[in-house]
């Protein structure tokens, strides 16, 4: 009987050196090899030629080296721009799949990445959540996807790179907080050949309390934005039955609030229109009252048609007058196009074809 390697990109750095521990090497070699792994994206043992013919050995008979594959990619070509929004699909390891994103414009190169194979939270207007909950990824994983999309910068655009990362692809990133913080310090590592500030870097989350208490306290230069989507709980819970009921209105304001205190950082608050469900004037004082609680700007965002999904876009005078109610109010509201419709890539739309097509 046969059994399957270890991935190795799967471990963290402390696995890491607890494996090089195992196969009785001093830990400083665990660094070398991550660094092999993300700095370098070795694809073999062999590559690693800093380490000792012995340990190359060692490692190939104990663990393998499966980084996300690129199975395919998908260019929009609503926007008129030599450069469109491309959405990938990558292979894991398991055969699971994720999607990913590359949002350029003038200047910046945005990486909309995910942190889980499929969402728990099962969001009414979300493609993701049809999908099920299958499983978190790793901290390797979640580079991998940085990986795959900085080389079509670099391939497209020479002497480019990822400028911005948003974690707002499929899945909650506060469900899989310790994989996404590991690999945001790598992304963040000025030892590897790829390296961003973190404060180029969103986590987008419903709202998971404790998490939220946890990034405040990290130190982490992380933005953080939070999809609310309504400032009525039952309205809220309408929308978003599980993460809404978890994590009820008045408790997150009071997170929000610690969090905006102890980070001195405002928090983004992601509010999708929708037509007749969260887009009246009503919804939009409510909005200003929960928002004068803590440090935040409101982002406004349309909603996209989804198949099977039955919610509708608002009207532009609509979210107009919505958004001027907003800034009358004297908060800082600004309104962000979706892109990447056409290829099912703007927000919510993320769901592999082989989970959004009947079984």
């Amino acid at each position: 009987m046969t059994t399957t390697r270890p991935n190795i990109i799967d471990l963290t750095l402390k696995e890491l050196q607890q494996a090089m521990s195992m196969l009785g090497e001093p830990s400083f070699r665990a660094t070398q090899v991550h660094q092999w792994l993300f700095s370098h994206y070795a694809a073999s043992f062999d590559d690693m030629t800093t380490l000792s013919l012995a340990l190359r050995k060692k490692l190939s008979e104990t663990f393998s080296i499966h980084h996300p594959e690129l199975i395919n990619q998908l260019e929009s070509l609503e926007e008129e721009s030599d450069n469109p929004i491309k959405k990938i699909l990558l292979k894991l390891h398991d055969n699971e799949m994720v999607e990913s994103v590359l949002i350029p414009s003038a200047e910046r190169r945005t990486a909309c990445v995910s942190s889980q194979v499929g969402c728990p939270f099962q969001c009414l207007f979300c493609a993701t959540g049809t999908m099920g909950f299958r499983r978190n990824l790793s901290a390797g994983e979640i580079t991998g996807q940085i990986y795959a999309l900085n080389k079509m910068v670099a391939a497209k655009e020479p002497g480019k790179a990822i400028t911005n990362i948003v974690f707002m692809g499929m899945g909650e990133p506060l469900l899989n907080s310790d994989n996404v913080i590991e690999a945001i310090q790598t992304l963040s590592s000025r030892n590897y050949s790829f390296c961003l500030s973190q404060k180029k870097i969103t986590i987008s989350t419903v709202g998971v309390i404790p998490e939220i208490q946890r990034l405040g306290k990290s130190g982490m230069k992380t933005k953080l934005a939070v999809s609310l989507h309504s400032a009525d709980q039952q309205k809220r819970e309408s929308l978003m039955p599980f993460a809404a009921r978890q994590y009820p209105l008045n408790e997150l304001s009071k997170s929000l609030a610690e969090y905006t205190a102890s980070t001195g950082m405002p928090v983004t608050i992601v509010y999708m229109l929708l037509k007749g469900i969260n887009d009246s004037l009503d919804d939009a004082k409510q909005l200003a009252r929960y928002s004068r609680s803590f440090l935040c700007k409101i982002n406004l965002i349309d909603y996209n048609s989804i198949i099977n999904i039955n919610f509708n876009p608002v009207y532009n005078a609509t979210r107009e007058q919505f958004q001027q109610y907003l800034f009358n109010s004297g908060l800082h509201v600004t309104v962000r196009k979706s892109y990447g419709t056409t290829i099912n890539a703007a927000c919510g739309q993320l769901a592999t074809t082989r989970y959004a097509e009947p079984q």
